[in-house]
């Protein structure tokens, strides 16, 4: 009896195992499997899991090399950079619409770089003048060159954000009226127009917006916007916008008697340019123009005098 229940027991427990182990083994086969199917789409098109090294090579080299060397150049000139220096160039970077998200040290970088570079190339030339003036010279005028001409990139970046953003205040004024004629309010307006219309004043509403769900208040925020913008028509009507807030006139009547203002205006800077065109051609047609007319009419008559007799 006894040696019989053993052996049931002994069946038993080989039973169990002899289960198990063909689970782990199932287990083990599927396992495999999918790995075998995930290195298959691997092998057809299936995306890889990328590595730190290979996600740093993918950026653009002026991410990986240039914008580093650029940053440690900026941290070691802003110990020597004065604070009111610095605040102006910051406040021209605003108004350029920090182009590649410079800050005044990597500005100030910048310039040493590109005088660096303009240095080098005026040694070149001066080298293949073979001249020892002319090295001098070309070296110290490609060095003031180069330390100069980023502020005069600057300077073009922050002329054709304001005049994109006089030319697009118009009609950004027009959306805004006919935002809150339909009942959406101030905020909501603005909103709109930075749906419907693209470009730097866009920008500048957005970033109110932003400053405005962040908790800052709404007037201070639009009064920051026009006086950094550069431009005179925008921050006037910010401040009438802050005058009607403070004083409770509607909002309405307000954006209307702008947005005709903002029109008048815009027609009467379209009358000017073309009032100044006539002035503008003198200068090709007096050396263009006028030597070929000289041409064609006292040719003839030169050539009859200078002929033999």
């Amino acid at each position: 009896m006894n040696t019989t229940v053993m052996l049931l027991a002994l069946g038993v427990g080989l039973g169990i195992f002899v289960a198990f182990l063909g689970f782990a083994r199932n287990a083990a086969n599927s396992a495999s499997t999918a790995d075998i199917v995930a290195q298959r789409l691997q092998v057809y098109g299936g995306e890889k899991p990328l590595t730190m090294d290979e996600i740093e090579l993918q950026r653009p080299f002026s991410e990986r090399a240039l914008r580093p060397m650029i940053e440690r150049l900026g941290a070691l000139l802003s110990r020597s950079t004065p604070e009111v220096a610095r605040k102006n160039l910051q406040n021209q970077l605003d108004l350029a619409g920090r182009p590649g998200n410079l800050t005044p040290e990597d500005f100030g970088a910048v310039r040493i770089v590109a005088a660096a570079v303009m240095a080098a190339i005026g040694l070149l030339v001066g080298l293949l003048l073979g001249s020892p003036v002319y090295t001098v010279v070309a070296l110290a005028v490609g060095a003031l060159v180069g330390f100069f001409l980023p502020s005069l990139w600057l300077k073009q970046k922050v002329d054709a954000r304001r005049k994109d953003i006089q030319k697009g205040l118009p009609n950004a004024m027009d959306l805004l009226v006919i935002a809150v004629d339909a009942g959406l309010g101030f905020d909501a307006a603005l909103a709109r127009v930075v749906d419907k219309q693209k470009g730097a004043l866009s920008d500048e509403f957005a970033k109110v917006l932003r400053e405005i769900s962040l908790g800052r208040p709404r007037l201070e925020a639009m009064d920051e916007m026009g006086r950094s913008s550069g431009v005179e028509d925008l921050h006037n009507f910010i401040q009438a916008i802050i005058q009607s807030e403070q004083f409770g006139t509607g909002i309405g009547k307000i954006l209307r008697i702008q947005a005709d203002e903002m029109r008048r205006k815009r027609r009467q800077r379209a009358q000017e340019l073309g009032a100044q065109a006539t002035l503008k051609m003198m200068l090709p047609m007096v050396g263009c123009i006028f030597p070929t007319l000289w041409i064609v009419l006292l040719g003839p008559a030169a050539l009859i005098l200078l002929a033999p007799r």
